[in-house]
């Protein structure tokens, strides 16, 4: 896997996430610090992956709505 480096790589920034491209060309980011307990416990994950920088956004902000949700 490739690391970006945000506007340096051309790509979008994501506060608190590293987005990287597999060799196949694949989109996964992960979140820099886990999320508490208490928010994976919710269902967070601190990994996602997409077909295509929409659908990485969209994993995102799923897993950034379950943590808003969750008791901290």
């Amino acid at each position: 896997m490739t690391e970006s480096r945000g506007a340096a790589a051309g790509r979008p920034v994501f506060a608190g996430w590293r987005i990287m491209r597999s060799d196949a060309g694949r989109l996964w980011a992960t979140r820099q610090r886990p999320f508490p307990a208490a928010v994976e416990e919710a269902g967070a994950n601190r990994t996602v992956d997409g077909d295509d920088l929409v659908a990485l956004c969209q994993a995102i902000a799923v897993q950034e709505g379950i943590a808003e949700g969750a008791a901290w």
